[in-house]
């Protein structure tokens, strides 16, 4: 049996608001990864199926890896239709915001929330959240959003609303913030909502095939690229650094998700503890993405210096300037945190 994490009173609140409206929007963060995407089309599955007009709404493009998921194909991508994600959020009777903390996160679909006059639920598990909801349930101690939502749909009584294709996506998202429930994955009620998932219909291994184990020739490439010839070692901090310019990115054809977890590698080395992945998606914006091991925070360094946030394990945020700027900001950075370092037999 799930233990029951959010009040009563919480889920009392976001049941009578789930009743009372008609039209429901969900908003997830601007790249949106499994777990984003899982728990918004989760949760988009169970509203249609209690016979509510419902919408996902997606900052920007979904990554083509995400397409498979249940769905995927009704999203309103808000930069490419503003217009008719202004009037779906603005018309909705309720929106709920999964899987960030902050409406930031959200880029320039933040006014259109912002101005709309829906009540709002934020189910997330991400740390500080600071957005104003009528309902917050927030469980930073969870692994994905995806675990924290079907933790709340069964505490609500709407199991039996989650069907086979609403379990796909929750498994997608609990599966991909795990990397296949290899890290962060010590929580006894992950694996009791995994065999839940099982029981409704989920091939867990058919995902994990079409998660980590498919690729474009162009995704090989790029990622074969980047750890032969863009990965460097920083011994003195302990440290991997990727660097991909836009013209590289051109070179290999790159499209969204095509180096998803190309981050994580270097970690695969025993002397590294914290890996950094900058990527220039545009002549004056470098993506900044990083992970680390142990008690090693990078969601720290991506605060402080990067406008970001994240986990402690995994952060990210952007530089506005080129690539080379971008550069020289994490190298001056890198010394500040040296003396944070674990020592050797201390490292997971």
């Amino acid at each position: 049996m799930l233990n029951r994490i959010v009040a009563d009173t919480q889920i009392q609140a976001l049941c009578d608001l789930v009743n009372g409206s008609r039209k429901v929007a969900i908003v997830c963060h601007m790249t949106p990864d499994g777990d984003a995407m899982g728990s918004s089309l989760c949760l988009w599955h169970v509203l249609k199926a209690m016979g509510k007009t419902a919408c996902v709404v997606t900052p920007d493009c979904p990554p083509e890896s995400m397409m498979f998921l249940p769905g995927a194909d009704k999203v309103l991508i808000s930069s490419y239709n503003p217009e008719r994600a202004r009037y779906v959020l603005g018309g909705s009777d309720l929106i709920f915001c999964l899987d960030f903390n902050d409406l930031k996160r959200i880029d320039r679909t933040a006014p259109m929330v912002a101005d709309s006059k829906a009540r709002r639920i934020v189910v997330d598990h991400h740390l500080n959240p600071s957005i104003d909801a009528d309902v917050l349930i927030s469980h930073p101690e969870k692994s994905s959003t995806c675990a924290l939502l079907y933790m709340v749909l069964s505490q609500a009584g709407w199991s039996d609303f989650i069907g086979k294709e609403a379990a796909e996506c929750c498994c997608t998202g609990m599966m991909t913030d795990t990397g296949n429930f290899s890290y962060n994955s010590n929580d006894a009620d992950l694996y009791e909502i995994l065999a839940q998932l099982v029981a409704k219909g989920v091939d867990k291994d058919a995902i994990y095939t079409r998660v980590f184990n498919t690729n474009s020739v162009e995704r090989l490439r790029i990622m074969g690229y980047s750890q032969y010839a863009k990965m460097q070692l920083l011994p003195e901090h302990r440290a991997a650094l990727i660097t991909l310019s836009r013209e590289e990115l051109n070179e290999f054809n790159y499209k969204k998700g095509d180096t998803e977890a190309l981050v994580n590698v270097p970690l695969s080395i025993p002397e590294i503890v914290y890996s950094i992945y900058l990527r220039e998606d545009e002549p004056n914006y470098v993506k900044v993405s990083m992970r680390s091991k142990g008690d090693f925070s990078v969601k720290d360094i991506c605060e402080r210096h990067f406008g970001g946030g994240g986990h402690r394990n995994a952060a990210g945020g952007e530089v506005h300037a080129g690539l080379d700027e971008a550069l020289n900001k994490v190298l001056e950075v890198l010394p500040i945190y040296d003396p944070m370092l674990p020592a050797n037999d201390e490292i997971d």
